[in-house]
């Protein structure tokens, strides 16, 4: 499998949104070598190229492409390549408090201590896919902060039902009046830069069941639902002959250029088409 680039060095993203998560990727990482160490964080990664021995506490496997490795706080692991072999990863490291809050709303741990899991690895094609997926929203220059957030919360929630179901069943629990509020504060909101606590505090839904539910109530994120329902109201004006650029800044878009995007998106036509 061909290496993604050329670059050799560590790569790290951080933001100030969301400062419990740290991300770091290596591209080309032949030469990278661990001694054995533990962190304080919930770590989990993906490989995308390459293989290599995964020892964790008194464990070890080779893994390879595909491969999702699980690191509890605390669990002492080293992960290097094998032989001369290409090799490239991403990695999250996560803070355990953060995420033993969101156990603790999904009804998995008693309190906000973290729950640690007990695999180690998987190779659950499902779970590498959205460790991608997030992974991109993450470190995309252009999402923003309700979109990172409501990423951030569907992930881990999926790695909580992947690592251990007995958290999917108690995370479906019926709220749909609350999700219902949640809608009609979005709806009713649409062109404020809405932030999930906005949403959460509206609604009396912690973010993580939000995000859940919300997604399997209306088949979309939050973030979509607001974005869709900007465009509804866009497309009103448009027919009252609004200006584009003046419906683009009266329906919460930060520019033209981003109000196109997203009208094409939801719309399979421009502004301009759809004013005509």
């Amino acid at each position: 499998m061909p290496l993604p680039n050329t670059h050799t060095g560590p790569r790290f993203w951080r933001d100030a949104s969301l400062p419990f998560i740290e991300a770091r990727s290596i591209d080309e990482g032949r030469k990278v070598c661990y001694v054995k160490h533990s962190h304080e964080t919930f770590s989990i990664g993906a490989i995308s190229c390459g293989r290599t021995d995964y020892i964790n506490k008194t464990a070890r496997q080779r893994v390879g492409p595909g491969a999702v490795v699980v690191m509890n706080p605390g669990d002492v692991h080293g992960c290097n390549p094998v032989a001369d072999e290409p090799w490239s990863y991403r990695m999250l490291y996560v803070d355990r408090a953060w995420l033993g809050g969101l156990q603790h709303e999904w009804g998995v741990s008693a309190n906000q201590d973290f729950r640690p899991f007990a695999a180690t690895m998987s190779m659950a094609p499902a779970l590498y896919a959205g460790f991608n997926r997030f992974y991109e929203v993450l470190t995309d220059g252009a999402a923003d902060t309700l979109q990172r957030q409501c990423a951030a919360v569907a992930f881990f929630g999926q790695v909580q039902s992947s690592l251990d179901p007995v958290a999917a069943a108690v995370a479906e629990r019926s709220a749909h009046r609350k999700l219902e509020r949640a809608a009609e504060y979005i709806s009713d909101n649409c062109t404020a830069a809405l932030k999930l606590e906005d949403i959460c505090g509206a609604s009396g839904l912690s973010p993580s069941y939000l995000i859940r539910a919300f997604r399997t109530r209306y088949g979309m994120t939050p973030h979509a639902y607001l974005l869709n329902r900007r465009i509804q109201l866009a497309r009103g004006l448009l027919k009252e002959g609004g200006a584009i650029a003046a419906v683009a800044l009266e329906t919460g878009f930060a520019d033209q250029a981003h109000f196109q995007r997203i009208f094409k998106q939801f719309s399979a036509a421009t502004p301009g088409q759809y004013r005509r």
